[in-house]
């Protein structure tokens, strides 16, 4: 499930440029060569690698504080990007 803030940023974006959904999707991923989804996703895992870092708050407060509602689906978000769990992240610094 897509964060509200997310939808309501993409619908602003667009009708800031003037332009339709499908448009700046395209030209997005051509761009950056990655979905919008796909980016915010990675810039939410790179804060949660900081939070984990210098905080101590559990992985579902960490989970929280980037957008995630779901605590298993972070952790199988951040699996998917770095190759570890939070937790595994957090024991290895």
């Amino acid at each position: 499930m897509k964060n509200t803030w997310q939808k309501i940023l993409q619908l602003l974006i667009w009708q800031m440029l003037f332009i339709s959904q499908f448009h700046f999707a395209c030209t997005f991923k051509i761009t950056t060569g990655k979905s919008l989804h796909c980016y915010l996703t990675q810039r939410r895992i790179k804060r949660a690698k900081v939070l984990l870092s210098v905080t101590q708050f559990a992985i579902a407060e960490v989970a929280y504080r980037i957008g995630f509602y779901n605590q298993s689906h972070f952790t199988a978000q951040f699996r998917k990007l770095t190759g570890v769990t939070p937790k595994q992240y957090r024991e290895c610094l």
